[in-house]
């Protein structure tokens, strides 16, 4: 196996999660095999995704230029915010919705058309939902969105910020409007208006900055949350490979016992031949032995009578002498 091909990690992770532990330890076993240690390594080191993150890598695997037009969305609309465009703004916010409604149906198609898939009653399609919409805020889950190596589900919590007021001062061009104005808003001094504009300016930033602050806040929770997951996850995987050897090995110890067993039963049916001819040879020597010992009687009875019958001629011809 000539090292770890994008091909081989894109069929593992479109396998179904229960039965990726499976399909990669037959990969890796199938790389040791063929003397590629370092390529069963990596492929040792592949997790597991969740049901949601598999939706999404299927997503990117099968259709991959459905996700790389969400990729390039994204980066409009990042574009977007950075540069305070409003009206773009709405209309690529827009666009994001009608692009990630029209992933997530074509998500569930996808898992449709999986033979191992979960019902289309069990699929975490608002795991799926969120994952593609925290693509637009966030560039590194974009690219593993497009890459199809998503191991989870990312949270979306907001894109972007809302763009400043556009603030107002009258100047000595709106001389004719002056006697219209109140005391307050006479020429050469500022409205009213442009100090409330700096006020809910301020507000406005001290409102982005308490938002990104707990955005700041979620994420490092998720990320707390994230790690303590991956920990189980692994630990856990590793109690399914050690278990998953001790099967192998305890089906190994039965197949041995098993075909002991069946030699057994093959020399219990040879000895169980050849007794049973043995006995029949027994019996043959018995029946043989009565007509030997009967036969003998007989001879014995005729020499005894053939005896006697001597006998008694003798002695009459020593009465006649």
């Amino acid at each position: 196996m000539p090292g770890l091909s994008a091909e081989l990690v894109q069929q593992l992770y479109r396998t179904p999660p229960d039965r990726f532990v499976a399909a990669r330890e037959a990969a890796v076993a199938q790389a040791r095999q063929a003397g590629d240690p370092a390529t069963a390594r990596e492929l040792a080191r592949l997790r597991r995704p969740t049901v949601a993150a598999w939706l999404v890598n299927l997503l990117a695997i099968r259709r991959p230029e459905l996700v790389a037009d969400l990729v390039q969305l994204a980066d409009a609309l990042r574009s977007a915010q950075r540069e305070l465009r409003g009206p773009k703004l709405r209309e690529l916010s827009a666009q994001r919705r009608a692009v990630v409604g029209a992933l997530v149906a074509e998500v569930r198609k996808l898992a449709a058309a999986e033979p191992d898939a979960p019902p289309a009653n069990r699929l975490p399609l608002a795991e799926v939902e969120a994952t593609l919409n925290a693509a637009f805020s966030d560039v590194e889950v974009a690219e593993q969105v497009r890459a199809g190596r998503l191991l989870r589900a990312a949270s979306y919590a907001g894109f972007g910020e809302v763009p400043r007021p556009q603030l107002r001062l009258v100047t000595g061009d709106d001389e004719e409007h002056d006697e219209k104005r109140p005391v307050g808003a006479q020429r050469g001094r500022p409205e009213a208006a442009p100090r409330t504009d700096r006020a809910a300016e301020r507000a406005e930033r001290a409102a982005q900055r308490a938002a990104r602050a707990e955005r700041a806040r979620q994420r490092r929770a998720l990320d707390r949350e994230l790690a303590k997951a991956q920990a189980d996850q692994e630990r856990a995987e590793a109690e399914l490979t050690g278990a998953t050897g001790q099967e192998r090995d305890g089906a190994a110890v039965l197949d041995g016992l098993e075909a002991e067993l069946a030699e057994l039963e093959r020399r219990r049916a040879v000895a169980e031949q050849d007794l049973s001819r043995a006995k029949l040879a027994r019996r043959a020597a018995e029946r043989a032995l009565t007509v030997a010992r009967r036969r003998a009687g007989e001879v014995e009875a005729a020499i005894e009578a053939l005896a006697a019958e001597e006998g008694d001629a003798d002695a009459g011809g020593g009465a006649a002498d």
